[in-house]
Order: C-alpha cells, then structure tokens, then sequence
C-alpha cells in the first residue's frame, strides 16, 4: 500500500494531481482517515507497469483513539505533545487529531509503524494516567 505521496514521488506528479485521479475513479484507494492508501495493484493498473515485487513484509498500523472531557486547550497540548513525539526517531507516524466542542471529544488518528504506533499510544497514556492522577488529587 502506498500514500498519495509515495505514488506521487513515484510517478513525478504532484500530490494534489495524484489526490485527483483518485476523486475521479482513474485510481483506485482507499481512504483512512483524511488519508488516502493505494494497492500496488491500482497503481500498476494506472500505469501499465507491473506492480514492483515486494522486497520485505511491512506492516502498519491505524489507530483511532477518542478521549472525551477535553476542553480546546487540553485538546490542543495533547495534540501538539503526539505530533512532536511521532516525528522522533525511524518510527515516525502520521497523527491527526479533532475536537468536537460540542461533546468536549479529542479524536486522535495514528498511522504508521507498530513501534511508532506503540510509543505514541504509551505516550499518550501516561499522559492521560498522570492527567486523571492530578484531578483526582485536585477533586
């Protein structure tokens, strides 16, 4: 599977024409999130080429995470800690977060390696450990 990236950098194309051959049905995809992943097999359909043998198994994992009782500036540190800890290291992953005002809900969305995926969610839980400690030393 390939982001909307790869298949660009791959073909010489920029990413938002890559995005639209997938708006249009010239390339199949599917979507994760706000992302968009291509099969090896789509890709070789829209150029004629044969799909390039796979050189070792990979494995990657999607994450959703929803965190309720965050208010938009707990929401926005938690947010900014994950995207500066995913970017660290050869396992960096791909984190989106959104808040919904209304139910005071964080929804995060990891993408990437299984150890990059792992630390982010061991992050994130000690973080929500010592946040829930705290209140209820406050409370």
């Amino acid at each position: 599977m390939y982001s909307a990236e790869q298949v660009a950098e791959r073909l010489g194309l920029h990413v938002r024409t890559v995005r639209g051959y997938i708006r249009s049905g010239r390339l199949g995809a599917v979507r994760i999130g706000k992302q968009y992943r291509i099969a090896a097999s789509e890709l070789a359909a829209l150029t004629g080429l044969p799909p390039e043998p796979a050189t070792a198994p990979a494995a990657e994992v999607t994450s959703v995470v929803h965190v309720d009782g965050v208010d938009r500036t707990a929401a926005d540190r938690l947010g900014t800690l994950l995207l500066a800890g995913a970017g660290t290291g050869p396992d960096g992953i791909s984190v989106q977060t959104s808040h919904d005002p209304r139910r005071d809900r964080l929804r995060i969305v990891l993408l990437g390696e299984p150890a990059g995926t792992a630390a982010a969610l061991d992050l994130l839980a000690g973080v929500l450990d010592d946040l829930l400690h705290r209140e209820g030393r406050d409370g």
